[in-house]
């Protein structure tokens, strides 16, 4: 079973005529993902790979359902777009772009609580259920399915840990990036609160960073799971007061330092590895201890 997205989600993709929109929606379509159309302004009528190409998304809905929409449009256009599909009645939407200015970011956040909506992103490599669906700019050819569910705020490093768990025949159930933008819709405990639900998920990668309090609140919630979790961090070497990547991972007033994340972590139960290709071990163990004989898929 897959958390938000399965082999049934149909989805729309906005911006769909553009270089990276032509390009992921190729990767998608060849993945298996059930891509029912796209969204471009003034361009209703063609075709992108065989999807219609609509000019609203109220036009795609009168010729097809959609579940979920992902986006690939100029930041400055992500307000609109969001708003557009949220009062269409789309219930899951993956935000690609970076730098959504603050001020659109919380305006599309408050108004997605009020509508029931689920925001992956900004600024996120979107999400894969693998085997099933995938939503995202992610490589096609690294995951597994199974049972192992990942939540990273870092799209390189899910990419490499992943890519790790398959190599041990570890199998993931769903792949979810938060987004790397200041403002962000799914937080860790949102998703973990899923995996934790999921009853074929049996084990959860927490990938984190230096910045922020994220990974500190993830670790309250971790207390109560009775999943295993491991968690890799970047950013051990980072100085304080130097920005390193995403718009979170800054040390500020000696809050979100490396070592006061793993501090948190370790205190709720997780394991935390030094090195991402210490993962799949870790968790293996983990897992077993835990079940006794469950297997690892």
């Amino acid at each position: 079973m897959a958390i938000i997205i399965d082999e049934n989600t149909k989805v729309l993709v906005q911006g769909i005529t553009g270089n990276q929109g032509q390009f992921h929606t190729r990767q998608m379509l060849e993945y298996g993902t059930k891509i029912v159309g796209g969204v471009s302004p003034g361009k209703g009528g063609q075709e992108v790979h065989g999807v219609p190409v609509f000019d609203t998304v109220a036009a795609a809905l009168e010729k097809t359902d959609i579940d979920a929409t992902i986006f690939f449009v100029p930041a400055r256009m992500v307000k609109d777009a969001a708003f557009e599909n949220m009062e269409n009645g789309i219930k899951t939407i993956v935000i690609i772009t970076e730098h959504v200015p603050v001020h659109d970011a919380i305006d599309i956040m408050a108004y997605a609580r009020d509508k029931g909506v689920t925001i992956v992103g900004p600024n996120t490599f979107g999400l894969i259920s693998p085997g099933k669906c995938k939503i995202g700019i992610m490589p096609n050819r690294i995951y597994k399915p199974g049972n192992v569910g990942i939540v990273a705020r870092s799209g390189t490093l899910s990419y490499e840990i992943a890519n790790s768990l398959s190599i041990e025949g570890i199998g993931q159930s769903t792949v979810v990036g938060l987004g790397g933008d200041r403002v962000v819709g799914l937080s860790f405990v949102d998703v973990l609160r899923r995996f934790e639900d999921d009853p074929e998920t049996e084990g959860v990668i927490l990938v984190g960073e230096i910045g922020g309090n994220a990974e500190e609140v993830a670790a309250e919630y971790i207390k109560q799971m009775t999943k295993p979790v491991v968690a890799f961090l970047a950013g051990r070497s980072a100085p304080p007061g130097k920005r390193m990547g995403h718009a979170g991972a800054i040390i500020e007033r000696g809050t979100g330092t490396y070592r006061g994340k793993v501090t948190a972590l370790e205190a709720a139960g997780a394991i935390v590895a030094e090195l991402p290709w210490e993962v799949p071990d870790l968790l293996r163990k983990a897992m077993e201890s835990r079940s006794g004989t469950r297997k690892v898929i």
